[in-house]
């Protein structure tokens, strides 16, 4: 198996913090968000993950070589992005035909049984089950459990199982071409080369696919999503019982970065402190510090506290 991460786009929605760091390498739960991602996918030891980076890809390809346990990492450019099918299309020379695939999109924290995937016969997109299906991409299933279509916004019910970013494909042979007649002929939806197209194409060509559910769908988009995701990470990566500072209350889930200074403080609960971080007399909860910030006679909730 190989893995393709697609992680080229700018992050607009999360500027000013992406000004400086490519949106999967921000901070969240005391990883980033590339770190979740991986490490999860590395339980199925694959052969290769490919990136798919554009911008601010040199600090993708800084980041990955620091990260030699990650095992076999390659840096694919898409500097001129033209929609997720094309990202794809760019990583899969680097996939042989009949070799799996698992694509999961970069931006994007779940929690999701992927181990599965070790004995699946077809093809899998992992969905998760909303209350409005009209703002998502759905899969319609029939009574086998079997994808027959996949519908972008339905404004008319037809299923609720959103598509969620995490695609398992075993004819790989059959997506490149897919791929290859879309953007040979420029089919696109929305202006962009859309995997979601790709994907429909297999379907009608005969290739089965089914779903497996996602327990939970974390969202990373926003500033305010992230600091609800963190919240929810940090019971994974709470560190804080292993911390003690003068004058200072830790309040789990916390994660503590390496270097800290706290003095009379009251920390959490869910904060993440990046390292070289330096307290005095600061009341903070619900917060990502990013590394090397210094905060003194401050009462700080609900943001994202960064030097940017």
């Amino acid at each position: 198996m190989k893995i393709i991460l697609p992680i080229a786009g700018k992050g607009v929605r999360l500027r000013p913090y992406t000004n400086e760091l490519p949106k999967c390498l921000l901070p969240v739960g005391g990883k980033t968000i590339i770190d979740w991602i991986v490490e999860d996918a590395n339980r199925l030891t694959p052969k290769e993950t490919i990136f798919i980076a554009g911008y601010k890809a040199e600090k993708i390809q800084e980041y990955l070589e620091k990260k030699p346990e990650w095992g076999n990492t390659r840096v694919v450019l898409q500097m001129n992005p033209q929609g997720l099918g094309e990202a794809i299309a760019r990583g899969l020379p680097y996939v042989n035909d009949g070799e799996p695939l698992l694509i999961i999109l970069g931006d994007t924290l779940f929690e999701a049984d992927l181990a599965q995937l070790e004995f699946a016969e077809d093809n899998v997109l992992y969905t998760y089950k909303v209350s409005d299906p009209r703002r998502f991409g759905v899969a319609v299933t029939n009574e086998k459990g079997e994808i027959t279509e996949l519908v972008e916004k339905p404004q008319t019910y037809v299923s609720d199982e959103a598509i969620v970013g995490i695609y398992y494909i075993k004819d790989t042979a059959e997506l490149r071409k897919a791929l290859r007649k879309m953007i040979s002929k420029d089919i696109r939806s929305n202006g962009e080369i859309q995997l979601t197209d790709a994907l429909q194409m297999m379907i009608e060509a005969g290739c089965k696919f089914k779903t497996a559910p996602v327990e939970r769908w974390l969202d990373c988009g926003l500033p305010e999503t992230q600091i609800d995701t963190n919240s929810i990470m940090l019971n994974k990566n709470d560190n804080s019982a292993n911390f003690h500072f003068p004058g200072t209350k830790i309040i789990p889930p916390c994660h503590i970065g390496k270097n800290v200074k706290l003095e009379n403080c009251t920390i959490g609960p869910n904060v993440d402190l990046g390292d070289n971080c330096s307290l005095r007399f600061v009341n903070i909860k619900n917060c990502v510090v990013w590394a090397n910030e210094s905060l003194s006679f401050t009462l700080i909730e609900n943001q994202i506290v960064a030097s940017c």
